[in-house]
């Protein structure tokens, strides 16, 4: 079980590095199929110049301490409110079935690593 908590954790930090300098680099295509209200959601963002590059720092800091152990914990909760984000745009602006799945189980492995540390967070709010 240790193999297997490490090898999602290793997965989950790299997904997320890998979007974040996405941010910065953008290497990886927009997909041809988006949705308009998808498309109208990014160019919103788009709007704010600091949103982007807030976000990418925000994932690529989030999915390092997200892949060592020792700052798992903290990589969990830095990452909470953007997966939360990744969340709720695949159920609301594009509810695809390929992407939802990804953010629904992206989602299931944080709120298993939060819950797996539980303990260190009781001084948080105690």
């Amino acid at each position: 079980m240790k193999y297997v908590k490490f090898i999602l954790c290793l997965l989950f930090g790299l997904m997320f590095i890998n979007a974040g300098l996405d941010k910065f680099f953008h290497y990886m295509p927009m997909p041809e199929d988006m949705p308009d209200d998808a498309k109208q959601a990014f160019e919103a963002i788009m709007k704010l110049p600091w949103l982007l590059p807030l976000v990418g720092i925000v994932e690529i800091v989030g999915g390092l301490l997200f892949i060592l152990p020792k700052t798992r914990a903290l990589g969990a909760i830095i990452i909470l409110p953007v997966m939360i984000g990744i969340l709720l745009h695949n159920c609301t602006v594009a509810p695809a079935p390929p992407g939802i799945g990804i953010a629904a189980v992206l989602f299931f492995i944080n709120l298993w690593i939060l819950i797996d540390n539980r303990k260190k967070y009781e001084a948080l709010i105690s």
